[in-house]
């Protein structure tokens, strides 16, 4: 047994279970709410866990690893972390398998052996290069087929040899970058739902496992969720996001009869699904098997860098033919030939692209894509939905009063939270957990819930009609009437706190009012990102003009936006990009959809709708504000990385060619130092960012520290 802090390693004997069962032993301990990750080593025996670190989380699992007999194993699919885990783990194994393979050959192979597979690895090289060649492409296969030929007829066979190890570890770390991003990619398509509503034979609505249904179950899905299954429409109507089975970004309407997809967000509306197949049998799941097809991951830095590195070739072929038209000299023209600048540029920049990915990964940050970092660092202007982003995740009831003598106080926030029930709105979440620790149970007493965005709930409760929502929905939309005395006692108490009110066949019933602090740290953060290079913080929200503005005084936001609606916020987010303004859009909730989806980079909140983490292109999974920051960090170190390495790849390869006409150094040591300052570029691009972000920042605090003390 292993243990370290939030790290328990425990061995269960070699072979003592399949790679399968390794994985149902993980399914089996992540039921645990105290245990966050586990790995398997069906080899070893080896189980790897995750845990909060409590000693009290420690004996118990202790406790569940006792009692789990052979009878127990079961076989089961890997986590999207533990099939992350599993690539990366086959990249060093990959590697370092070449490593060792190569210093063995050289080691202990005669040179006869060694030059006879030598010449045996250049024919891959060597078909590549005439493939080009005969389709007149001048590309980096061009060239690489040409330096090892050209090394070859020079009888140069250690510097071939070397070349080819390079741009063999570099097409291994262009695959590993690629399984990476498509790793990535298909654990942001993949569903996590625990709970769905059911609906029985009596049209009674109930809360269970999603594990629990089978074929032919029926079950309810409201606006704003994710649909978990393929089925067919039994009843209701909504207008559904398919963007991620078809591209589309426009609603589509589906009623009774119509078949909907899982993986599929309802914007609008509500719908009640029979399942024709869920899990694996979904077409979401063959959609996710497609993927590997994909090539549409590579950060535009990325795709300029292998441009580049191509569009280099004919300049380097060119320097040769006139380097040998010159001085006639086959050495030195080889010297020019076997520096290729193409090489190390392709295999840096990617690989400093899914080391940044990896450590955003290592700091709970989801990045679908590496184009989207790129886009998070070039960004100019951040815009924010103020609840559940800048202010707490979890608003409080603070106040429940009755507008009349119809309805109690208990009676009102038992109302209010059997309709809110339905929606995983943070204001919802507050009233329904209020309710429940007061012990106010309810039944299901009212009919079709309809959810107007921004606006709030209408329904028919007990026979009446039922509206629940904002001051606008009631007062203005609604026509609910209000009392001149009612209306002094709202005032009062609108100024203190966010309000929500409940009407009742047109008359206030109640109002409740919550309060939901700004974060401890978000007025640092912003702070932070505007010494980070964001010019333009901008706060959106559909609060008063009042709440908005101190709202944004206690953030030290001056640009914000007051009682917006969602299509105000994208169109808000649409102006800025039209002004030249590259756009980070950061929101958590069902109204923050259509802005995501207009950045040019957007991020969603931990405690985020399930259509706002679909949309998002960044997923924060811890709920730290201070995140962002550290995204921004990240982002920027990579841009930085790739500059600096291109700097340094012309300097160094710069240099050889020079060195390498004069005659200075023959064309072993230029092959020789040249794959070696690739191997040091290569090596370079995997350092942490964020480790030398936070060594720069030590050392600057202590240096304003010792000019205080002076």
């Amino acid at each position: 047994m292993y243990d370290r802090g939030t790290r328990l390693r425990v061995r269960a004997g070699q072979w003592a279970f399949t790679k399968k069962e390794g994985y149902g032993i993980a399914s089996l301990l992540l039921n645990q709410d105290f245990i966050q990750e586990v790995f398997t080593s069906h080899r070893n025996g080896s189980i790897l866990i995750y845990f909060d670190g409590e000693a009290e989380s420690k004996q118990k699992i202790f406790h569940l690893l006792d009692g789990i007999t052979i009878d127990d194993l079961f076989e089961a699919e890997p986590t999207q972390t533990q099939v992350s885990k599993e690539i990366t783990d086959d990249f060093y194994f990959k590697i370092s398998k070449m490593v060792g393979r190569r210093f063995l050959r050289r080691l202990f192979l005669p040179v006869p052996i060694k030059t006879v597979m030598t010449i045996q690895y250049t024919l891959k090289y060597l078909w590549g290069g005439l493939d080009s060649l005969t389709d007149f492409r001048v590309d980096v296969a061009l060239l690489d087929g040409a330096a090892v030929a050209g090394a070859l007829l020079q009888g140069q066979f250690r510097p071939a040899s070397s070349m080819m190890f390079l741009l063999a570890i570099s097409d291994e770390l262009e695959n590993y970058t690629v399984q990476k991003a498509k790793s990535t990619l298909k654990d942001s398509l993949a569903l996590n739902i625990d709970t769905v509503w059911l609906v029985d034979e009596n049209g009674v609505e109930k809360q269970v496992s999603a594990m629990n249904i089978c074929k032919g179950d029926k079950i309810k899905v409201h606006m704003g969720d994710v649909i978990p299954v393929d089925g067919k429409v039994i009843d209701g109507d909504a207008m559904v996001n398919e963007a991620s089975m078809t591209g589309e970004p426009l609603a589509v309407h589906k009623s009774k009869g119509k078949t909907v997809h899982a993986g599929t967000v309802i914007e609008e509306g509500n719908i009640i699904v029979e399942i024709y197949s869920m899990n694996k049998e979904t077409r979401l799941n063959k959609i996710i098997d497609l993927i590997e097809n994909s090539e549409d991951l590579k950060a535009e830095t990325q795709s300029k860098a292998e441009k580049l590195a191509d569009s280099i070739v004919p300049y380097s072929l060119l320097a040769t033919a006139l380097t040998y038209l010159f001085t006639g000299n086959s050495t030195k023209a080889l010297s020019v030939l076997m520096v290729d600048f193409s090489c190390a540029i392709k295999l840096t920049t990617p690989l400093s692209i899914i080391s940044a990915m990896r450590e955003a990964s290592d700091n709970k940050m989801m990045v679908k894509g590496g184009k989207f970092l790129e886009a998070y660092a070039n960004a100019d202007t951040i815009v924010f939905d103020k609840t559940g982003t800048l202010t707490k995740a979890s608003p409080k009831v603070v106040e429940v009063i009755p507008m009349s003598k119809r309805y109690s106080r208990d009676e009102i926030l038992r109302i209010a939270a059997c309709i809110e029930e339905h929606f995983a709105h943070s204001i919802a979440t507050a009233i329904v957990k209020q309710a429940e620790e007061e012990g106010l149970k309810h039944e299901e007493d009212h009919s079709e819930v309809e959810y107007i965005v921004a606006h709030g709930i209408v329904t028919e409760y007990d026979g009446k009609r039922a509206v629940i929502g904002s001051r606008h929905f009631l007062f203005d939309d609604e026509k609910v009437k209000v009392t001149k005395a009612q209306d002094k006692k709202i005032a009062k108490k609108s100024e203190e706190h966010s309000v929500v009110y409940l009407a009742l066949d047109g008359k206030l019933e109640g109002i409740i009012c919550i309060d939901d602090p700004v974060r401890d740290e978000a007025k640092h953060v912003i702070e932070k990102l505007k010494e980070l290079g964001i010019e333009n913080v901008i706060m959106l929200t559909g609060d008063s003009e009042s709440g908005a503005k101190s709202g944004a005084k206690a953030l030290g936001i001056t640009e914000y936006k007051s009682q917006v609606l969602p299509e105000d916020k994208s169109r808000i987010v649409e102006e800025l990009k039209a002004e030249g303004k590259t756009v980070i859009m950061v929101g958590d909730g069902i109204n923050d959809s259509p802005a995501l989806a207009a950045a040019d980079v957007s991020v969603s909140m931990k405690n985020s709708s399930d259509i706002a983490r679909e949309v998002a292109d960044i997923s924060l999974l811890s709920d730290d504000l201070y995140d962002l920051v550290t995204l921004r960090k990240l982002s920027t170190g990579m841009l930085d990385k790739i500059n600096t390495n291109y700097r340094n790849i012309v300097a160094v390869n710069g240099s050889l060619l020079v060195l390498g006409v004069m005659g200075v150094i023959p064309p072993s040591t230029s092959s020789l130092v040249h794959n070696l300052s690739t191997m040091l570029f290569g090596a370079m691009s995997t350092k942490s960012v964020l480790k030398d972000v936070n060594l720069s920042n030590e050392i600057e605090v202590e240096a304003i520290e010792v000019a205080d003390a002076s």
